[in-house]
């Protein structure tokens, strides 16, 4: 079974047969070792949870002052990183959760919603390609049936994709556009306040719903601040044209700050690379190193395969 939602004290997973409320073995204590997408082993009488399997991918994060992780969901091929075409677009916050996608080896779709509200959408779609080399923008209208299409290539049979971003700016709509109107349970949707885009929790959990074309989609909480910790691969990948100037500096231990004979500076004075660019590396270089513990977990582990041979 699949396991599709996650609580303090329960599961449910969905089985060949619809969904189930998993009986947790007496030793597990807690359903912090489960996330939204795992694979389970389960009696097929008692729904006695038996083990989990080995994960595929891994999406989690570590909250503000808490040394533990939050895990995200599990066995994700795709992330949907969605934002809108207002007010809500914000370069920083979504290299955030680019960094988080590409630490876990996840692939990285941007999806601009509310796609028919502006006049031009060509700006917003530039501005998202902007962020990272070779990244693919999809701009849509959340309630219209084409956004199915759009995303085809993402929710075939068998592939996963997990749905990311802050609250208002469609990740439940463009759910239920998916999963389509046979689903038992549609998520629930709100409203955004017109000043500043920002909406309210309608999502409180995270849910696995089956799309109509065979995938799976799971469904996120919004959230306002998404602090960033161990991703160090995550970030040299997301500024891609940073991390290869950087051998070329003066100095091996260059922090593209002050130095003298910086490579990463002198791009910035020929106008080839973006000073907000450069700026926003060194905050999400900082922060990252503040918030990553000394003593990290291991590499290579069963949370995050792969790791050790990075693409």
């Amino acid at each position: 079974m699949r396991v599709s939602t996650v609580h303090r004290a329960r599961l449910t997973a969905i089985s060949q047969t619809g969904q189930v409320k998993l009986t947790l073995p007496t030793a597990a204590s807690t359903t912090a070792d489960f996330a939204v997408g795992d694979w389970v082993l389960v009696h097929p009488q008692t729904h006695l949870l038996q083990r989990r399997l080995a994960r595929k991918t891994l999406l989690e994060r570590r909250t503000a002052g808490n040394r533990a992780r939050q895990l995200g969901a599990a066995n994700i091929d795709t992330l949907f990183i969605v934002t809108s075409c207002n007010a809500d677009f914000n370069s920083a916050r979504l290299e955030r959760y680019l960094a988080l996608a590409n630490e876990a080896q996840i692939n990285p779709v941007i999806v601009l919603t509310k796609a028919d509200t502006v006049s031009d959408v060509r700006e917003y779609e530039h501005r998202a390609a902007a962020l990272q080399r070779g990244l693919i923008v999809v701009a849509l209208n959340a309630r219209s049936a084409d956004a199915i299409t759009a995303l085809a290539p993402w929710c075939g049979v068998g592939q996963t994709v997990a749905l990311v971003g802050s609250s208002g700016v469609g990740k439940s709509t463009l759910v239920n556009t998916l999963a389509g109107a046979e689903q038992e349970l549609p998520q629930q949707t709100g409203g955004i306040r017109e000043h500043d885009a920002k909406g309210r929790h309608t999502t409180t959990s995270r849910s696995l719903h089956a799309i109509a074309g065979g995938g799976w989609v799971i469904d996120t909480p919004g959230i306002r601040t998404l602090h960033v910790s161990d991703v160090d691969f995550g970030i040299d990948t997301l500024f891609a044209e940073i991390t290869e100037l950087a051998p070329l500096c003066r100095f091996r231990d260059c922090t593209h700050a002050h130095e003298p004979g910086c490579a990463v500076h002198a791009a910035v004075a020929e106008g080839t690379l973006d000073p907000e660019r450069l700026t926003r590396w060194r905050k999400l270089r900082e922060e990252n190193r503040d918030n990553t513990p000394e003593q990290g977990r291991p590499r290579g582990s069963n949370s995050m395969p792969g790791r050790r041979n990075r693409r």
